[in-house]
């Protein structure tokens, strides 16, 4: 009977995703990973550097990888270390593979510029420090479109737009949370804002209209933290817990917040469900900090609208979590995604493949995806432009892009705050000091590092030389 033909299985590409760990010798080894006790994934990754946050005595630090460098880290490996309490988040800048931001329990969030060579000596000095938060920072962001624009979110149920070329605060959006704020996601121009809270809203706010446009009361009942995040579409997934405390997904479209598009109860367990999502894909991967599985699952436009994909599982628990923008994968091997999987002591990448015969680049699997170039800049964005994400393909595979430095340039300088002590009276610019002179120094200083960073290249080459001579000798 016809009756019979009916697909009982759904067509996806992506019902045979698969996740596989890397070998022993592709891991990093030796990282004491933080022991802070906090919902963020310690891990930032992108197509040049692995960042985790470690373990550290009295200040916070991270430490950076140059993703190559797998298998033990020495213990003498530079740390960037310039806070002054534990680092309780990180986030790559997405316009920008060398610049990484950081926030602290000691109140502050620092921007640093990372070198693609190894530097000899701990980095301490940020490129600029933000100062507007009166209790630790748990969250940053980076905004996906405009260049610069950073989103900082403290326990002060405070959460402030940055401009982080200037230095300077763009928005801060004060009276809108009432208590502890979970987590916040941009959608995918940057022209919202989802965040999470223990009032148990969720609520989606216009930053630049510094408005509240829509919120929902306890998406999920129980009292554990929810997490949202913006799907491609501008709907808006979910992960809680029922009254029961068994996890729970949801899926909503905020212009009609009372009834769920989908919700699914998973299992029983109190570990708070981090979601990472692909909109290339629309697949969400959900990873438990102290679980050992990653579950995966597609999200599309016919019902169940969230369909489960798989798991993938493994014995150890994981402490954290990095996920790789979609640049940096390896097309040829149809790899779409990659997490970079925090234990105590290393971090282990676990690559996510769509098994294909072929071996030339699958175009379905890959469509244009963000790249480095930013849409707007910072003060176009503030004025209310939008702009969507600039697209590049992966047909070739992507290369990064050589360092590219962040300047900072602080605006009127006589307005901000003098710096405190005695170096005071060289604060302001000697006025027959002249522009030429001026240029010659600069210049002269530009010279200057070029001949450190070349050095420091010999020297290093010259130690894996010596390293290659000593293998096997002591």
């Amino acid at each position: 009977p016809p009756a019979m033909s009916r697909r009982v299985v759904r067509q996806s590409k992506f019902r045979h995703v698969f996740g596989q760990p890397v070998k022993a010798d592709q891991m990093y080894e030796d990282i004491r990973v933080s022991k802070v006790t906090c919902d963020s994934s310690f891990c930032a990754v992108n197509p040049k550097f692995v960042a985790i946050i470690v373990e550290s005595g009295g200040g916070g630090a991270f430490i950076v990888l140059p993703l190559a460098k797998t298998g033990r880290v020495d213990k003498n490996h530079p740390l960037v270390t310039g806070h002054t309490a534990p680092v309780l988040d990180i986030d790559w800048c997405p316009h920008n593979d060398n610049v990484i931001a950081s926030a602290s329990e000691d109140t502050t969030v620092m921007v640093w510029q990372i070198p693609d060579y190894v530097p000899v000596r701990n980095i301490t000095e940020p490129v600029v420090t933000l100062e507007g938060h009166s209790k630790r920072v748990s969250i940053i962001s980076w905004h996906p479109t405009a260049r610069n624009v950073l989103l900082s979110a403290g326990c002060d149920n405070l959460v402030i737009l940055w401009n982080v070329g200037t230095g300077e605060m763009l928005l801060a959006l004060d009276d809108m949370h009432t208590d502890l704020i979970y987590n916040v996601g941009w959608n995918r121009n940057g022209s919202l804002l989802v965040t999470t809270c223990k009032d148990k809203k969720v609520r989606v706010i216009d930053p630049r209209k510094q408005q509240i446009i829509a919120e929902r009361f306890a998406p999920h009942e129980g009292l554990r933290p929810v997490r949202a995040i913006f799907t491609r579409e501008g709907h808006i997934f979910t992960t809680g817990f029922t009254r029961m405390s068994q996890r729970e997904l949801g899926l909503w479209d905020p212009n009609n917040f009372e009834e769920p598009i989908a919700l699914q109860e998973m299992d029983t367990s109190n570990g708070v469900l981090l979601p990472f999502y692909d909109a290339d894909s629309s697949i969400v991967y959900l990873c438990g900090k102290g679980d050992s599985s990653i579950r995966y699952f597609e999200i599309t436009d016919e019902a169940p609208y969230v369909h489960y994909l798989n798991t993938y599982s493994s014995k150890e628990p994981q402490r954290g979590m990095g996920f790789m923008p979609k640049r940096g994968l390896d097309v040829s091997k149809c790899e779409i995604a990659r997490f970079f999987k925090l234990h105590e002591r290393k971090c282990e990448p676990i690559v996510m493949t769509v098994p294909r015969k072929s071996d030339l680049f699958q175009d379905d699997l890959y469509p244009d995806t963000p790249g480095p170039e930013p849409a707007l800049e910072a003060d176009e964005w503030l004025s209310g432009k939008d702009a969507e994400p600039i697209l590049i393909s992966l047909r070739d595979g992507y290369v990064p892009i050589k360092n590219r430095e962040l300047k900072v340039v602080k605006k009127n300088i006589l307005d901000s705050k003098p710096p405190p002590g005695p170096r005071r009276r060289h604060s302001t610019c000697d006025s027959d000091f002249s522009q030429p002179a001026l240029e010659e120094v600069l210049e002269e200083i530009r010279a200057l590092k070029e001949t450190v960073q070349a050095q420091e290249k010999r020297i290093s080459d010259l130690e894996n030389k010596l390293g290659q001579f000593t293998n096997g000798t002591d």
